[in-house]
């Protein structure tokens, strides 16, 4: 059995997961939680364990790499630290140099930090723990995993705006999408549990939680996707408002005497569900309040009619569709959202069967049997997407 790591790095948290392979076994995973904060949290959890948890202050970058090797060695989970055959690392910006996954070396290395413009609050931290697992595991190879490398060679008609071409040779304006890796484990997976190969479907993804992106599949190649040049574009979500007109957007900045960075920060933190509420960016707040509360109930509309109309405009896209899958927080366990979304879709032949979709993160078919379109949930994986990558690249 060979051991892989997956490391999900952010700003403020550090998630990791340790498989056993090819048998895609969870040995462990963890938390690093509030790095660089006082009161930063380590946690651990094993199936069979009681959670491992401590707290120490101002944890860094560094540390928190160090400290789960170290756990790793000290708990038994890992006789030899030299056992790690592999360690994987989502990166969020790719570009269109990344059409797939790559093995570290200097080069890539270097790549990643240049298209830090593309993903300025990801690539430096991302490209920052890939040096630092190297250091600490200079034996094992380091495998970065592209959020963007699904969406690299999408058809250029759905790429590109409609602005000056020179534009995209220039300066690579030009859509990247997100949550690639998401969407490529449930499409893959989805395919699976219909027991067809994904060559031979019609799929949307729906990856729905803070951060929320559709994506269209025509026989297993991306056609088209929500979220654009970056993360904030697409469907309204929790605090960003998705897509905007752009003179709205310059109009407000003059009104308010705001740069523009300081208008790109409110749609991206202080819109979406929680600008239309002025409550919360939470669903399950929101769906409690809406009874009594019309903003909350606004904001819930709005949001699945924004979902509605991006699945609507696919299917006119893909000419038809077979699967419907809903992953992500919201889309694996939001049982009236989902049941909210489909219940606009009839027209498609899509429709959600009550019993069935009284699930919560659970792999279901939940659409009436015979329907021309199936719904599904498929709970996401990324990190056994990375390990498989890993693997994939790494081992002969």
């Amino acid at each position: 059995m060979t051991k892989i790591l997956a490391v999900n790095a952010g700003s403020s948290t550090l998630k990791w997961k340790l498989f056993s392979m090819p048998d895609e076994t969870v040995i462990a995973s963890g938390l690093v939680d509030r790095l660089n904060l006082p009161g930063s949290i380590f946690t651990v959890k094993r199936p069979g364990y009681d959670k491992y948890q401590v707290t120490q202050d101002n944890i860094d970058y560094r540390l928190a790499a160090a400290m789960v090797l170290s756990h790793l060695k000290d708990a038994g989970i890992v006789k030899h630290l030299h056992e790690i055959a592999g360690i994987g690392h989502r990166v969020v910006g790719g570009g269109e140099t990344f059409s797939d996954s790559a093995v570290v070396d200097k080069a890539v290395l270097n790549k990643i930090h240049s298209l830090t413009q593309y993903a300025p609050l990801h690539n430096p931290i991302e490209a920052q723990y890939i040096e630092i697992f190297q250091q600490l595991l200079p034996d094992a190879p380091q495998v970065a995993v592209f959020d963007t490398s699904l969406y690299a060679n999408m058809p250029m008609i759905n790429a590109l705006y409609p602005i000056p071409y020179e534009y995209y040779k220039e300066y690579g304006a030009r859509k990247y999408g997100a949550h690639g890796t998401s969407h490529r484990y449930v499409s893959n997976r989805a395919a699976e549990l219909l027991g067809k190969p994904l060559t031979d479907l019609k799929l949307i993804t729906l990856h729905l939680g803070s951060g929320s992106s559709i994506t269209a599949f025509d026989h297993g190649k991306v056609i088209d996707t929500s979220m654009g040049f970056t993360p904030l574009a697409g469907v309204m979500m929790g605090t960003r408002s998705g897509d905007v007109d752009p003179s709205l957007v310059s109009f407000l900045a003059e009104k308010m005497g705001l740069k523009m960075g300081e208008m790109i920060d409110i749609l991206n933190q202080k819109s979406g569900l929680l600008g239309i509420s002025q409550l919360s960016p939470d669903q399950r707040d929101l769906e409690a309040a809406e009874e009594t509360n019309p903003q909350a109930k606004l904001a819930l509309d709005m949001y699945v009619n924004r979902i509605v109309r991006y699945i609507g405009s696919y299917i006119a896209e893909l000419n038809g569709l077979d699967a419907l899958i809903f992953t992500a927080g919201s889309g694996e366990n939001g049982i009236d959202m989902r049941a909210r979304i489909a219940g606009q879709l009839s027209y498609f032949g899509i429709q959600v069967d009550h019993d069935r979709n009284q699930i919560r993160g659970k792999e279901q078919i939940i659409s009436p049997d015979g329907k021309p379109v199936t719904v599904m949930v498929v709970p996401t994986n990324e990190e056994l997407m990375i390990v498989r990558d890993v693997q994939r690249l790494t081992q002969n």
